[in-house]
C-alpha cells in the first residue's frame, strides 16, 4: 500500500487506522497464520484466532492500567447498547443514578436508562447549547444515587471534560470517542465502556471494563446475552464474538505500545489540537469554535465559517486537496475534525495550511 495515495480522513467514526496495521491486516487477508483462510473465515474457536482474541484482552490491560479487579469484556453492538446494558447489570428498577446530560450521547443516554432504573439529570448543557461541561459543583446528586453516568468527550458536539470529575459516588463512563488517548483513573470508576471505531479498530465492536464486584450485586438481568458476568467468565467468549473488529483491534493496541502507550498518545493528541485550535484562534474572528475553551475537546474539534455557503464550499473544496469528511454532524451543522489517535501530525497541518488559503482566498 502507497501512503502517498491516501488521504487525510478527518471521520468521525469509523476512524482513521494506522497504516501499518493495515498494511498488516493486508497482507494476512488470504492466508491468517498459515491457515490458507482469512480470519473472517476461520472458527472463533480455531487456536489462531484464540491467541489473537487473548493477547489482546492482555494488551488491553497493560495498555491502559487495567487493576486485576476489573474484568474487560469485547462485546457486540457498539456503545448504544451499553445505554440499556449498563443500568440492566448495575441497578435494580427502584435504585437511582445520575446522568449528566452534555449532548446527544449524553442525552441518548439517560434516555434510555430510564427505561430500566430512576434515572435522573444530575447536570444539563442544554441551556448553553451544549457548549460546555459541567464544574464539578454544578453535578446535583441525589440522595441514594448508585452511580453517575459520565460522556467524557461528546463527538458532535466537540466538547470534552478536561479531567474526570472527583465526586463522591463511583462512576460509569462512556469513553467512545476519547477512549485510550489518555490515562484512566480506575478509582473513580465503577465501568468504563466505549464503540471501537473511534480510536481503536472497525465498527461492531464495544469495550466494556467493569468491577468484579458488580457480579455479586442484585440486578434486574437476565441470565443471559446482556448479562455482564456471563461473557466474563468466558473472558467474551460466551458466543461468536466481532473477531474481525478485535483481531484489528489487537494490532492496534500493539502499535499503541510500541509507540509509548497513553502518555505518549496524549501527547500527541495534545500537539494535533493545539495546531488546529490555534489556527482557528489566530483568524481574526473569521473561523469560530462555539465551544468554551476549558471544555474543549482534543478529539473532535468544530468551528464555524462567516456563512453556511461558505461552509459547505469549504468541504467541497477541502476534497481537492485530500481533506475528506469534514463536515459537521447534520444536526448542528459547521465543520468538524476528528483527529484520532492514528491521524498523523502531518494530516493537520495540511488542514491548517488548507485553512489559511481558503480564508485569503474568500474573504
Amino acid at each position: 500500500m502507497n501512503s502517498s495515495s491516501r488521504v487525510h480522513n478527518f471521520s468521525a467514526g469509523p476512524c482513521t487506522l494506522p497504516l501499518p496495521v493495515l498494511e498488516s491486516v493486508e497482507n494476512e487477508m488470504l492466508n491468517f497464520g498459515d491457515s490458507g483462510m482469512s480470519i473472517i473465515e476461520s472458527s472463533h474457536r480455531a487456536p489462531e484466532y484464540d491467541s489473537v482474541h487473548m493477547s489482546a484482552l492482555a494488551d488491553f490491560r497493560s495498555l491502559a492500567g487495567v487493576p486485576d479487579d476489573f474484568a474487560i469484556l469485547f462485546l457486540q453492538g457498539g456503545a448504544s447498547l451499553q445505554f440499556s446494558q449498563v443500568p440492566m447489570n448495575l441497578l435494580n428498577q427502584n435504585e437511582k443514578a445520575g446522568y449528566l446530560n452534555t449532548g446527544t450521547w449524553g442525552g441518548k443516554a439517560l434516555s434510555d436508562a430510564k427505561s430500566f432504573c430512576s434515572a435522573y439529570e444530575a447536570w444539563t448543557g442544554a441551556s448553553e447549547n451544549f457548549s460546555r461541561m459541567p464544574q464539578v459543583d454544578e453535578i446535583e446528586l441525589g440522595e441514594d444515587s448508585r452511580f453517575l453516568h459520565i460522556t467524557t468527550n461528546e463527538t458532535i458536539g466537540g466538547i470534552q471534560l478536561p479531567d474526570y470529575p472527583k465526586v463522591e459516588i463511583p462512576m460509569v463512563a462512556d469513553m467512545s470517542s476519547d477512549f485510550l488517548s489518555r490515562p484512566i483513573d480506575w478509582e473513580c470508576f465503577d465501568l468504563v465502556y466505549g464503540g471501537a471505531q473511534k480510536n481503536l479498530g472497525p465498527s461492531g465492536l464495544a469495550i466494556v471494563v467493569v468491577r468484579k464486584e458488580i457480579f455479586e450485586r442484585n440486578s434486574q438481568v437476565s441470565d443471559g446475552y446482556l448479562n455482564y458476568q456471563n461473557h466474563a467468565k468466558a473472558d467474551s467468549m460466551a458466543n461468536t464474538p466481532p473477531m474481525f473488529p478485535i483481531y484489528v483491534m489487537g494490532k492496534v493496541l500493539k502499535w499503541m505500545i510500541d509507540a509509548g502507550g497513553l502518555p505518549e498518545f496524549e501527547k500527541r493528541a495534545q500537539e494535533r489540537a493545539s495546531l488546529l485550535y490555534n489556527a482557528i484562534d489566530n483568524s481574526d474572528g473569521w473561523y469560530k469554535c462555539p465551544v468554551d475553551a476549558d471544555s474543549r475537546s482534543l478529539m473532535n474539534i468544530v468551528f464555524r465559517l462567516p456563512s453556511e455557503d461558505l461552509e459547505k464550499k469549504f468541504v467541497t473544496e477541502a476534497i481537492d486537496f485530500d481533506l475528506i469528511n469534514l463536515k459537521g454532524h447534520r444536526s448542528v451543522g459547521g465543520i468538524r475534525a476528528s483527529v484520532y489517535n492514528a491521524l498523523p501530525l502531518e494530516s493537520v497541518e495540511s488542514l491548517v495550511t488548507f485553512m489559511t488559503e481558503f480564508k485569503e482566498s474568500n474573504q
